[in-house]
């Protein structure tokens, strides 16, 4: 249980609307009207609640860059980060544009797997270069990714969208937010480090490769 408590809708009608609309956004993205359990701890900087907001619908909004690519990078980056919430989420989005079961079985050894091709492997390579602290990434994995993306705003949309990721893994991480029923009784990535019963990466490869999120 997070050390803050979210809160109340019946605290204020700014509140209520603001978790109307989020449960609306998410149903229009993934056909489930959930609210998302850092919703509520945000709600207590409303400001900042309104312009995070903006943020992911800036994020979501014309993407260039393949949407089976972006739920990759999404993916990797929050299961490296044990951010269980993510994981959970990122696993649905990722089945939603075509990722299958034995692709996020595989996702922690993805380097060493046929499941996944060459242009796949350089983007899960970017989301582990710019998940590790410090973040190093080699210029050529930039300029491969921007020839095979299509453009330098294809490449920037990508390092963007993995940068905001990191900022939601730790968000949630650091209160301990687990998962919000969207791929209840469903595969799920596995974690890869920084929650409890996540995997060693060192050991991964021996391990099973499939979470069930709760």
């Amino acid at each position: 249980m997070t050390v803050v408590d979210g809160v109340p809708a019946r605290r204020r009608p700014l509140i209520r609307l603001a978790y109307a609309l989020a449960r609306r956004e998410v149903r229009r993205m993934t056909g489930k009207a959930l609210l998302t359990p850092d919703i509520p701890l945000r709600a207590h900087r409303f400001g900042q609640l309104v312009g995070y907001a903006q943020l992911e619908k800036s994020v979501a909004r014309r993407p260039l860059v393949a949407g089976r690519l972006r739920a990759l990078a999404v993916l990797k980056s929050a299961v490296m980060q044990g951010c269980e919430m993510c994981q959970d989420i990122g696993s649905f989005e990722a089945r939603a544009q075509g990722i299958d079961d034995g692709q996020l079985r595989d996702l922690h050894r993805y380097r060493d797997s046929e499941r996944f091709d060459d242009t796949e492997r350089l983007v899960l390579d970017l989301a582990v270069a710019m998940t590790r602290t410090p973040v190093v990434v080699a210029p050529e994995l930039l300029e491969e990714l921007r020839d095979r993306l299509g453009g330098d705003a294809e490449l920037v949309e990508l390092v963007h969208l993995i940068a905001v990721e990191n900022l939601r893994s730790r968000f949630n991480g650091a209160f301990g937010l687990g998962a919000a029923g969207f791929s209840e009784g469903m595969a799920c990535a596995r974690l890869e480090t920084g929650a409890p019963g996540a995997a060693d990466p060192a050991s991964a490869d021996g391990a099973p490769g499939l979470a069930v999120a709760s």
